[in-house]
C-alpha cells in the first residue's frame, strides 16, 4: 500500500469492532496540508490503473474533507514527509533452512508450526470525530513514557463499511466463486521466505498451489526483509484474488526476517526489528511498550507484504515445567497478561495489519509440546474461566482481528475428553462465536502438528476443523487433500455450502478492509526506511533494558568491579544452531576483561569436560554462566544437562564467585538454587544480551520485576533493583503527566 494514499477506508486496515469494544488512544487526525492531498508522488508504474478509476471521486471527497481543515490546523499536525527514519540497505546470505513455522530459537532441523508492514502507510483520516488515529511519533520510549499526551480515546466505528472497505467487493466476488475456489481460499500453506528463483522446486511448489489450487493465502517463514518482500510482491502478481499473508511475529518482524549470519566469519547481515520475549515486557510492566512492539511489528510487516502477525501469545504461562510457552507469554498473572495483550493488539491494529491472539483457548498450563503429542488440561470451567480464558475474553472485547486456536484437550469444554479444540464446535462456535460474540477469522494452528495428523485423515481433519468453526486451515500437510476432503464433504451434505460461505466472506472482507483488491504489493524502495530503522531497534533496546531482573545477588556481586587484569572465564549453554547465542554478550565482557576465556556448551558436550571446566572455574577470578535455554518446537524440554546444573552448585559450595544469566526459560534456578547471582534477561535477542552484560557492571539499570512465580521461592514482582548511570541520565526523559490512560503503564 502506498504511504498516503487515498484509499476508500479512511480508517486503513482495521477489523470492525465486536458491540462493546473498548475505546482506543488516539491524536488529532493529521491533515493534508501540504498540498499533495495525499496523492502519492511519484505514482508507481503499477498502481497507474487504480488512480485512472479512483481519482475524480478521491480528489473530490479529499478536497471537501481535507481543505477546510487545512486552514485551522496546527503546524504540530502537519505531516513531514522527510520524517522517516533512514536505515541500512540489507544485504544477506540466507541461513540455514528452518521448519516450517518455527519458534524463537528452534532447530532448524526439524519441521514446525506457528503456534502463533512498506512501513503501513501513514493513515490518511477524514475529518469525523470517531476515526481511530495512530500513535503521533515514531520516536524512542524513553523510561518516563507511560501514555502520549497527544493520544485521545476514539472509538473505531462499528458495523458494515467501518473499514478499508464497503463489503461490495467481498459480496461480488464471493457470487462469482466456484466450490472449488471457495475452498482454496480456506487454505494457507507455509512457505520459507527465501530467494527462490523461478523454476526451483520451492517456487514452482507454491506457484502451483496459487495457480491451479487458488489458495486464499501464505504463512511466510524465515528469510531477510527484500526476499521476503519481493517473492511476496511475485506472487501476489500471479494469484487471481489478492493473497493473504501471514507469519508468526511473537516478537517482532526479526522473529521470521532478523536477518542472514554469513558463513564463515559468522557476519550478522541485519533485518528486522527483532525484540526480546513478551515475557520480557511482562517483566518491564509497561503498557506503552507493548503497544510500542505492537506497532512496530506492523509498521514492518506491512512494509514487506505481511498483513497477518500471528502475535500475540496469549496463554497464561501458569505451569514452570510447560516446554513450548515459556517466555513466550507475557506472564502468569491473567490481569495483567490481558491489559498488556490488549495494548500489543492496538499497537498492530492501529497500524495497519491484523493481530492474532494464540493459542485459544490456553495453552499455558500443560507440560506436553503439542507438536509432539496432544495435550490434555484437565482444569475444570471454572478455573478455565478464571484463569486461561480472561485474556482472549478481553482480547475480543478490545476488537481483536483474529484469532489462533490450540490443539490442545480440554474435557471441560469439548465435546469428547480427547478432541482437540482446534476441531471442537463447542470451543469454536459455541463459545467463541456465539457466546463471545468473535466476527474476526479464526485460523487453526499448523494442520501438521503431532497432536492433529497423527490422530485423524489429513482429510477427515480439515473436514473436523471446518465444522468445527475454523477459517482458515493453517498448514495442512498436503493443501491438496485438505480441499478435496472439505469439498466431498460438502457435496455428501456433510458440510453445508452456506457454511463454506460464511468463512469466505470473512476472508474476502479482510482482504477489502486491507484495501488489497485495491493495491496488494509493496514498494521494495521503502523497505529499507521502515524495517529494522534505529527508532525501532531503540524501542527493543529499551524493552531488553527495562526487563532485566535480578533475582539473587549474594553478598552483593553485583555490580562487578570490573577489574581489567581479572581472570575471567565465560560459560555459554547453547543448541548448536544457535550460533550467535552470547556472542553479543561476551563480545561486551570482553571490552572490560581483555583477558576473558570463553567456552560453549551444548547437549552433546562429555561428562568429562564439565569436571575439567570445575577446575578452571576454581582457578578464576569470576565465572559468568549464560543459559540460552527457549522453547523450542519438538524438542520437549527446557531444561539444562545434570552436569551443568551441578557445575553450578559445585561453584557455589567451593565459593567460587559466579554469575548465572538466563536469557530463555526463568524456572532453570530449581536445579541450582544455591546460584550466588542470578539474572534474567528472558530473551537470547542481541539487545537482551547487550543489555544484561551492561548491568553486570552498573551500566545499566536492574529494575524489572518477575511476573511469574518462580520456584524455590520468589513471588511475582520480585526483584532486586540496582541503579544504574543511564537511568540518571535519561531520568524524566519522555515523562508525559497527565496523559490519557489507556495504554499507558
Amino acid at each position: 500500500m502506498e504511504r498516503d494514499s487515498v484509499a476508500p477506508a479512511l480508517a486503513h486496515g482495521f477489523r470492525r469492532r465486536s458491540p462493546g469494544a473498548a475505546l482506543s488512544p488516539c491524536r488529532p487526525p493529521p491533515t493534508f496540508c501540504n498540498g499533495s492531498l495525499g496523492i502519492p508522488e511519484p505514482l508507481s508504474h503499477n498502481r497507474i490503473g487504480m488512480f485512472r478509476h479512483h481519482v475524480l471521486s478521491y480528489l473530490l471527497v479529499a478536497t471537501l474533507l481535507a481543505l477546510p481543515a487545512c486552514a485551522s490546523a496546527p503546524s504540530s499536525l502537519v505531516a513531514d514527509p522527510g520524517e522517516a527514519a533512514p536505515g541500512d540497505v540489507v544485504a544477506a546470505v540466507p541461513e540455514t533452512e528452518p521448519g516450517p513455522g518455527e519458534e524463537p530459537g528452534m532447530d532448524p532441523s526439524t519441521p514446525d508450526a506457528p503456534t502463533g508492514d512498506a512501513a503501513p502507510p501513514a493513515p490518511v483520516q477524514d475529518t469525523l470525530a470517531d476515526a481511530r488515529i495512530a500513535p503521533p511519533r515514531d520516536s524512542p520510549v524513553g523510561p518516563g513514557d507511560r501514555t502520549p499526551v497527544e493520544w485521545r480515546d476514539r472509538e473505531l466505528p462499528t458495523g458494515p463499511g467501518s473499514g478499508a472497505g464497503t463489503g461490495a467487493w467481498t459480496e461480488a466476488t464471493l457470487a462469482e466463486m466456484t466450490l472449488r475456489q471457495k475452498v482454496g481460499q480456506m487454505i494457507m500453506p507455509w512457505m520459507l521466505g527465501d530467494f527462490a528463483p523461478e523454476g526451483s522446486a520451492g517456487f514452482d511448489r507454491i506457484a502451483r498451489l496459487i495457480e491451479q489450487q487458488e489458495i486464499g493465502g501464505i504463512i511466510v517463514s524465515v528469510g531477510t526483509p527484500l526476499d521476503v518482500a519481493a517473492k511476496l510482491n511475485v506472487l501476489q502478481r500471479r494469484s487471481r484474488l489478492p493473497l493473504l499473508v501471514a507469519a508468526d511475529l511473537e516478537t517482532g518482524a526479526g522473529f521470521r526476517m532478523r536477518g542472514a549470519v554469513y558463513l564463515p566469519g559468522v557476519h550478522d547481515l541485519g533485518g528486522a526489528t527483532n525484540f526480546p520475549s513478551l515475557m520480557a515486557v511482562g517483566a518491564a510492566d509497561d503498557r506503552l511498550l507493548a503497544y510500542e512492539m505492537g506497532r512496530i511489528t506492523a509498521q514492518e510487516a506491512r512494509a514487506v507484504g505481511i498483513h497477518v502477525p500471528f502475535a500475540p501469545v496469549l496463554d497464561v504461562n501458569s505451569n514452570p515445567d510447560n516446554p513450548i510457552i515459556n517466555t513466550r507469554s507475557f506472564g502468569e498473572d491473567p490481569a495483567r497478561v490481558s491489559e498488556l495483550g490488549v495494548c500489543f493488539i492496538r499497537g498492530v491494529q492501529e497500524h495497519g495489519a491484523v493481530a492474532t491472539g494464540k493459542h485459544f483457548p490456553g495453552h499455558g498450563d500443560t507440560e506436553t509440546d503439542s507438536h509432539l503429542a496432544l495435550p490434555i488440561i484437565r482444569a475444570d470451567r471454572e478455573r478455565l474461566n478464571r484463569v486461561e480464558m480472561p485474556p482472549f475474553r478481553a482480547a475480543v472485547e478490545a476488537g481483536m482481528g483474529a484469532i489462533m486456536t490450540a490443539h490442545i484437550a480440554l474435557p471441560a469444554l469439548t465435546e469428547e475428553a480427547r478432541l482437540p479444540a482446534t476441531l471442537s464446535r463447542n470451543v469454536l462456535t459455541g463459545l467463541l462465536r456465539e457466546d463471545w460474540g468473535f466476527q474476526g477469522l479464526v485460523f487453526t494452528d499448523a494442520m501438521d502438528m503431532n497432536a492433529i495428523d497423527r490422530l485423524y485423515s489429513r482429510e477427515e481433519a480439515a473436514v473436523r476443523a471446518v465444522l468445527a468453526g475454523a477459517d482458515v486451515l493453517l498448514m495442512p500437510p498436503d493443501p491438496e487433500v485438505a480441499i478435496r476432503g472439505v469439498m466431498n464433504a460438502v457435496l455428501s451434505g456433510r458440510i453445508s455450502e452456506a457454511r463454506i460461505d460464511a468463512s469466505v466472506r470473512r476472508i474476502l472482507r479482510q482482504k477489502e478492509d486491507l484495501d488489497l483488491h485495491g493495491e496488494r504489493t509493496v514498494d521494495l524502495e521503502a523497505v529499507h526506511r521502515t524495517v529494522g530503522v534505529p527508532s525501532h531497534t531503540a524501542v527493543a533496546r529499551e524493552v531488553a533494558e527495562r526487563s532485566l531482573t535480578l533475582l539473587k545477588n549474594d553478598r552483593n556481586l553485583l555490580p562487578l568491579r570490573g577489574t581489567r587484569t581479572a581472570n575471567v572465564l565465560s560459560l555459554t549453554y547453547r543448541r548448536t544452531n544457535d550460533i550467535m547465542g552470547g556472542r553479543a554478550f561476551d563480545a561486551r565482557l570482553r571490552q572490560t576483561y581483555p583477558r576473558l576465556q570463553t567456552t560453549i556448551l551444548g547437549q552433546d558436550t562429555p561428562s568429562a569436560e564439565y569436571e575439567r571446566l570445575f577446575q578452571r572455574g576454581r582457578a578464576a577470578d569470576l565465572v559468568v554462566i549464560s543459559l540460552h535455554v527457549t522453547a523450542v518446537s519438538y524438542a520437549g524440554s527446557v531444561a539444562i544437562p545434570e552436569e551443568l546444573a551441578r557445575l553450578i552448585s559445585r561453584l557455589s559450595a567451593a565459593g567460587v564467585p559466579h554469575v548465572v544469566v538466563s536469557f530463555g526459560n526463568p524456572y532453570l534456578l530449581r536445579e541450582f538454587p544455591t546460584a550466588q547471582a542470578y539474572l534474567l534477561a528472558w530473551s537470547g535477542s542481541e539487545a537482551s544480551q547487550r543489555a544484561a552484560a551492561g548491568s553486570l557492571f552498573g551500566d545499566v539499570a536492574i529494575r524489572g520485576r518477575t511476573p511469574t512465580r518462580i520456584p524455590p521461592g520468589f513471588e511475582i514482582g520480585a526483584g532486586i533493583s540496582l541503579p544504574g548511570p543511564a537511568v540518571a541520565a535519561r531520568s524524566g526523559t519522555g515523562s508525559r503527566p497527565g496523559a490519557a490512560a489507556l495504554c499507558g503503564g
